[in-house]
This record gives structure tokens, C-alpha cells and sequence, in this order.
């Protein structure tokens, strides 16, 4: 079993997208356990401080090294197996499903919400953590990127989809690009009708279409996906 621990400072925002739909069932089901870490605890002094202002002078604050080191030391020390330390930042490595699938293969990961302007660069060093980035945007904390790389990897164990190909053929998969356009019933709706070979039967033809479908909205929307 998979276990992922999170050090954050708001425990909080995880208690919704972690105990519903599939992330709740692949946690019953034994497939992985997921704990989160209060970041508070290992707070300095009577006020459990966990950031400080930057030497050399700049706007923000950041997360301490003796905070953050003491919090990922003590996960480690709860769980037997060695643990792949992650730390969310905006200077990190883009997170992308390449990324998510060697995530999957790991047996503890440690993801530590980074908030404010950053975490002392000693504790990225000392821990020997990997950066990473949900893109090119700034957000108010790593705590939405944890939820989405926790979500990501945790869909890619064995048993949690219940298909052992539903990973397969999505966008992104092994075709290494998106997906072509899908249809459901009804059949027509609002003038707009299904494309026919999709009703054929015909196997080899719907995924000859299905293949063609998903090039070339891979060229229209994502042609870097193509490089």
C-alpha cells in the first residue's frame, strides 16, 4: 500500500477532496492511505511560529528550515519505507502525468505545502526534496497542488479505477496526446448527431477514427504535445 503524507499549514482543506468519491474509495479499499501533517506543530516557540522574514530584505515571509525539516523527519520516522520528498513551488519541475506515473510507482511520498514566498532553500537541500509545479500560475499556497498531484497519482494504482485499461487511452496516456471528442446517449440532441462510424460496430474502423480524432485536436489545441 501506497502511503502519502502531507505537511501543511491548513490540514482543513483536505478533509473534502480526501474523503470523497475516489480518493475516499481507494482509501478503503487499502490501496493507499493518505495522512496529512499539521505544519503547526512543529512550530517555534509559544506561538508555534512557521515562517520568518528573508535575510538580504524582500517582501513576504518564508517557511522555516527548522519548522519544515523537524515535520518531514517525523513522517519519515512514522513510516517504515523510504520517503520521496516533495515540496510544491512555483521554480519547480512542471508536474505532468509522465511525472505522476513514476509517482506511482513509489511506496511513501512526503509532500510538503510550501506558503508565503517559499521554504528556506536549506530545507529543500537537507531533505534532498524534488520542487515541483502545477504550472504557471501563482496560488495563495501548495495546498490545492498537493490535492492535485495526490489525485493524479493515487487514480494510477492498480485497483483504484476498477478498469485496468481506464488510464490507458485518456489524454495524455500512452499515445502521449489529448483525447478525440466523445458521445453518450441520446443519439441526437438539438440537431446534433453522433458521428455514424461510432454506431457501426465496426471495431478496427472506430479506432482508426478514434486515432485520427485525437491527432488532430492534439494539433489544434496542444501541438507541443507533438514535439
Amino acid at each position: 500500500m501506497m502511503v502519502i503524507q502531507i505537511v501543511t499549514l491548513f490540514p482543513e482543506m483536505f478533509s473534502g477532496p480526501l474523503t470523497t468519491s475516489m480518493m475516499k474509495r481507494a482509501q478503503s479499499k487499502g490501496l493507499v492511505d493518505i495522512r496529512t501533517i499539521p505544519l503547526r506543530w512543529f512550530g517555534i516557540g509559544p506561538h508555534k511560529t512557521t515562517d520568518d522574514y528573508p535575510f538580504g530584505g524582500g517582501i513576504g515571509m518564508l517557511l522555516r528550515a527548522d519548522v519544515v525539516v523537524p515535520a518531514v523527519e517525523w513522517a519519515q520516522a512514522h513510516h517504515a519505507a523510504p520517503a520521496h520528498v516533495v515540496m510544491t513551488s512555483a521554480q519547480g519541475e512542471k508536474f505532468d502525468q509522465s511525472m505522476a506515473e513514476s509517482f506511482s510507482h513509489l511506496d511513501h511520498i512526503i509532500i510538503v505545502a510550501g506558503h508565503y514566498e517559499g521554504i528556506d532553500d536549506r530545507a529543500i537541500s537537507l531533505l534532498n526534496a524534488q520542487e515541483v509545479s502545477i504550472g504557471d500560475v501563482i496560488l495563495t499556497g501548495g495546498e490545492i497542488p498537493a490535492m492535485v498531484m495526490v489525485d493524479a497519482v493515487t487514480r494510477l494504482l492498480p485497483g483504484v479505477l476498477g478498469a485496468d485499461e481506464g488510464t490507458v487511452h485518456e489524454s495524455f496516456g500512452e499515445s502521449g496526446g489529448l483525447e478525440g471528442p466523445q458521445y453518450t446517449r441520446p443519439r441526437i440532441y438539438r440537431g446534433i448527431e453522433v458521428p455514424s462510424v461510432l454506431l457501426s460496430g465496426d471495431h478496427a474502423r472506430i479506432a482508426q477514427w478514434q486515432k485520427e480524432q485525437s491527432q488532430l485536436r492534439t494539433r489544434l489545441r496542444r501541438p507541443d504535445l507533438l514535439q
